[in-house]
């Protein structure tokens, strides 16, 4: 099925009534309007629905003690191997030559997947704006309604090390050909994806923190290029995370820790962040989870976890196997459960 199911914001700005019954335009976002309050929230008393009102708003937000220290050490010994095995990308255009990074996390890590791919405020975020609900496909004299659930994007650990110069600003979402005219505020079925970054060691605006423009993903994509002066820098102490909608402008920042500091020391600084990003069911996934992780290793995860992978079934009909659920080719052994159906 195509992904017409997704119903498109009208780009148009809207009218609203006042308390006096005066009909006024709300305005249109762009680089020239105010930006957003980026907010913070703590991990521990967070709902779902506050960081997606938030995320709506500013496109970013921070979240405090998504890990603790235990947790950060068991990533750290998981994925410390990977990263040291990794080379300079390409000419260092987009990465910088000093930065490292690793690949298929899912499988390489359970603590990664338990606690940043699977974590319940995340895997809540992603659910409620990245569904798809294909509302009117009428199969005879049947109205058949589906909703297409998030799966895994890609997952990535970034090792920041001194000298990396700014990654330039870029949205996400263009791997899937998106274009979006500007609104006054953001609807539902706007994003392509999310992404999510947890913080390994500190991160700040000297060692290479990511930094966004709030409210850009609110604007016309034709309305570039995106401002260095507009940033907000996502400062993290290590476990905390920072979220943002793949529609705003985003990158990774220099690491400046080479350089004498304000009291004129060089302190050497890596910033290491773990991050995954997710997209809508119907939508290619950016990193080909199939091939990166080793099936044995996928069937050692929950099932919810590996419907999210990929081999759940985008409903109505999207990713099946001999006309059936993937799922049923990972688990040969259990027969067909409900769940599988289409």
């Amino acid at each position: 099925m195509a992904p017409s199911a997704v119903e498109v914001p009208v780009p148009v700005a809207k009218s609203i009534a006042t308390t006096n019954s005066v009909s006024t335009r709300e305005e249109l976002k762009s680089p020239a309007s105010p930006l957003p309050e980026v907010k913070t929230f703590d991990a521990a008393t967070a709902t779902v629905d506050e960081l997606v009102d938030a995320l709506r708003v500013a496109g970013g937000l921070v979240i405090r003690n998504v890990l603790n220290k235990d947790e950060l050490a068991s990533l750290e010994k998981d994925i410390r191997p990977e990263l040291e095995k990794d080379t300079a990308w390409g000419d260092g255009d987009f990465f910088p030559a000093e930065t490292r990074r690793a690949f298929g996390l899912v499988t390489k890590s359970r603590t990664f997947a338990d606690r940043i791919f699977g974590h319940p405020l995340w895997t809540g975020v992603t659910d409620a704006l990245l569904s798809s609900t294909l509302k009117h496909n009428w199969i005879g004299d049947k109205n058949e309604v589906s909703v297409s659930t998030p799966q895994l994007n890609n997952t990535i650990v970034f090792s920041i090390n001194p000298g990396a110069r700014d990654q330039a600003l870029h949205r996400d979402d263009a791997i899937h050909h998106v274009y979006h005219p500007a609104v006054a505020k953001h609807e539902l079925g706007r994003d392509a994806g999310i992404g999510f970054f947890v913080a390994g060691s500190r991160t700040t605006k000297r060692n290479g923190a990511t930094r966004f423009i709030p409210g850009s993903h609110l604007w016309d994509y034709a309305a570039g290029p995106p401002q260095e002066s507009q940033t907000f820098y996502a400062e993290l102490q290590p476990g905390d995370g920072f979220m943002v909608l793949s529609g705003c402008f985003h990158g990774g920042s220099a690491n400046k820790t080479d350089q004498p500091d304000e009291n004129g020391e060089i302190k050497l600084e890596e910033r290491l962040v773990y991050s995954t990003f997710m997209t809508r069911g119907w939508l290619r996934q950016e990193e080909n989870q199939y091939l990166i992780n080793p099936v044995e290793k996928v069937r050692e995860l929950p099932e919810w976890m590996q419907e999210k992978i990929g081999y759940g079934l985008s409903r109505p009909f999207l990713g099946w196997i001999n006309l059936k659920s993937a799922m049923e080719w990972l688990h040969p052994e259990r027969g067909r459960r409900t769940g599988d159906l289409w």
